[in-house]
């Protein structure tokens, strides 16, 4: 089975991923293969309506799609639901499912794109809707290599301190996005048959490389009484707003890791900064946004020279 590289991790798999990149040769990391999978977790712990976990084993439904086992943080089995179009399966099996795992490993997952900025790893934070691959596919529009498209994977430890592993991923966009960036030329691929969602080439190459982690933006609609602009919020609630966006929170207190998501938001603040990114959802207000962050990044890099 072809191998790809995604989060720093060497991913074996029978499915097709055209939004990642290939891998060296080697053992793998994590082996995904479509394998029979039970309809239901026996002995689980916890379930809800389409899931069930137990130590080492989760269990989900994705109605129509597939339906997934996880294995101990190396292995995801899924089994096709009749018909599903296999664009559908690989687009869950990569978000969903492999998010999980990655919880499965131990891992700090949130929820954010990230470009490179002074050598370091700018994340912005939110839900799915929230405008993160936009913002991210506009920086690099601008010349800000990018880091991660959808999830970013965070470690704490060792000498160089917090990292952030790019995910590999290329960004995907709606079409929408894709005309209004004037990406149209560097349209692949739709992500999944049913939706006007593509991969794009970014214009520049995307690191591959752990990176330090830099300043945190939660994302935000500007609406009263909360106008554009960047501020930061205090500590407690900085470190709420970074466990609220972690891939899949449910699962994160479900497996118990909430310290380690605390240890993540310290970190975030004691490095550059956790901040309130709010604005327009607009399309024609994106070069004021990416403005704002220029000149927020130029204060903090005159700051970091100084001391």
């Amino acid at each position: 089975m072809p191998l790809y590289r995604i989060a720093g991790l060497s991913v074996s798999t029978d499915l097709e991923l055209p939004g990642f990149p290939a891998g060296p040769a080697g053992p793998a990391d994590i082996v995904i293969a479509r394998a029979p999978v039970a309809g239901a977790l026996e002995d689980a712990d916890s379930s809800g309506p389409t899931w069930a976990m137990k130590p080492g084993r989760f269990l989900l439904a994705v109605p129509g799609i597939a339906r997934y086992l996880l294995r101990d943080g190396a292995a995801i089995d899924y089994q096709p639901e009749p018909d599903a179009d296999p664009g559908d399966v690989a687009a869950f099996t990569m978000g969903a499912a492999f998010g999980v795992l990655l919880h499965q490993r131990g891992l700090v997952v949130l929820h954010a794109s990230s470009v490179c900025v002074n050598g370091k790893a700018a994340l912005f934070l939110g839900p799915s809707g929230a405008g993160k691959s936009t913002l991210a596919a506009a920086l690099v529009r601008r010349g800000y290599p990018l880091v991660a498209d959808d999830f970013c994977v965070l470690s704490i430890g060792g000498a160089g301190g917090p990292q952030v592993h790019p995910d590999g991923a290329l960004p995907k966009l709606w079409l929408e996005a894709i005309e209004q960036l004037e990406l149209t030329d560097r349209r692949l691929r739709a992500v999944r048959g049913r939706l006007s969602k593509f991969y794009v080439q970014p214009p520049q190459g995307t690191v591959s490389a752990p990176m330090p982690m830099g300043p945190a933006y939660v994302l935000r609609e500007a609406r009263a009484p909360n106008g554009p602009g960047i501020e930061r919020p205090n500590i407690v609630d900085a470190a709420h707003l970074v466990r609220s966006n972690a891939y899949r929170p449910g699962v994160v207190r479900k497996m118990d890791q909430q310290a380690l998501y605390f240890l993540v938001a310290a970190a975030l603040g004691n490095a550059d900064g956790v901040f309130h990114l709010t604005r327009e959802l607009d399309f024609a207000a994106m070069d004021d946004v990416i403005d704002g962050l220029e000149a927020h990044w130029s204060v903090a890099k005159a700051l970091e020279t100084a001391s």
